[in-house]
């Protein structure tokens, strides 16, 4: 019996996610997947401390919800190590990110790769 494919779509505090979601979502459709979404928080930073993203987070969760997606919200200073965690806890294989094109950000889409070499990545550019 193959194994059932699962799409896990990383979002941060920011309504602009929502674009991930529906990115992932339809790659879920295509690929017949299930769809999954996480956030990781800073084990110092609260979820909801900041009204924006807490608003941000709800409105996430309420677009998740609408395509049938579960949405886990996680707490660790270690955010690449909790997601490919993450990432084999639930058999994800396709993972849906975004990147602003900061200096950093397409490292650490690497090294999510490189510690998942059997998922698929697919990298969202907001053009920031």
């Amino acid at each position: 019996m193959p194994k059932q494919s699962r799409v896990m779509v990383c979002v941060t505090g920011q309504l602009t996610c929502e674009r991930l979601i529906r990115a992932g979502a339809e790659l879920a459709k295509k690929e017949a997947a299930e769809l999954s979404v996480v956030h990781v928080s800073h084990m110092n930073q609260s979820f909801l401390g900041n009204p924006m993203e807490g608003e941000a987070l709800e409105y996430l969760f309420a677009i998740s919800k609408e395509f049938g997606a579960d949405m886990t919200l996680l707490r660790d200073d270690n955010i690449l190590g909790t997601l490919v965690n993450h990432a084999r806890k639930i058999g994800a294989t396709h993972v849906v990110m975004g990147v602003s094109g900061q200096r950093g950000e397409s490292d650490f889409s690497y090294a999510l790769h490189a510690a998942l070499p059997h998922v698929q990545v697919f990298v969202e550019h907001t053009g920031l």
